[in-house]
């Protein structure tokens, strides 16, 4: 599966100047949303990813995915799983598990759309942790290289925040080269870094 050519196909795979959540710049951006628009494109690459844990042997009862971005990519692979789906969101700034979900006594796998340096799939870990969860592997899409994939040859970065016993399953490595704002070539030439993500526009 080219998963990046699905990415590109859908538009999906932004050239220019972009502002990421972690404040860094960076010349491209992965909208997974436009890719997810399409239920048979979201259907076929949750099934690619489904196919990868059920070959590892470990047990999911569920999945959490944190909001927003999360969301559509953990509930089709919760589908394709056969398993219970929640979510976590933020309330006042904090990770947070409501709407009547229960957290039960099983085995959760964290889904994001896009795994960076996990931050955010690490706060819901510890919400389904804290309900008496217990999380067993991390799953994304994409893995934008900071953190080491099941399958991948690329090495983890200091700043991955996940458990180096924990297992994450992604499709796909998206290595792109990332600025601090002041030392940002885009920047210096001119340029006004935009921010198209679920906390931006």
């Amino acid at each position: 599966m080219n998963v990046e050519q699905i990415y590109k196909d859908a538009q999906a795979l932004l050239q220019g100047h972009f502002k990421l959540s972690s404040g860094n710049h960076s010349e491209y951006y992965l909208q997974s949303a436009k890719v997810l628009e399409d239920p048979k494109t979201a259907k076929l690459l949750a099934e690619e990813l489904a196919k990868q844990i059920k070959e590892s042997g470990i047990k999911v009862d569920a999945v959490c995915s944190p909001a927003l971005g999360g969301l559509i990519a953990g509930f089709a692979l919760a589908t394709a799983l056969d398993v219970r789906f929640i979510f976590a969101e933020r309330v006042n700034g904090e990770m947070t598990i409501r709407r009547g979900f229960e957290v039960r006594d099983e085995n959760y796998l964290i889904c994001e759309d896009i795994i960076t340096t996990a931050g955010s799939a690490l706060e819901a870990a510890k919400q389904i942790e804290l309900g008496g969860g217990k999380v067993v592997a991390f799953a994304a899409l994409a893995n934008r290289g900071f953190c080491q994939r099941v399958g991948s040859d690329t090495p983890a970065k200091e700043n991955c925040k996940l458990p180096k016993d924990m297992p994450l399953f992604a499709l796909d490595d998206f290595t792109f080269e990332m600025y601090a704002p002041e030392n940002c070539p885009l920047c210096k030439a001119g340029s006004e870094a935009i921010k198209p993500g679920s906390r931006g526009n």
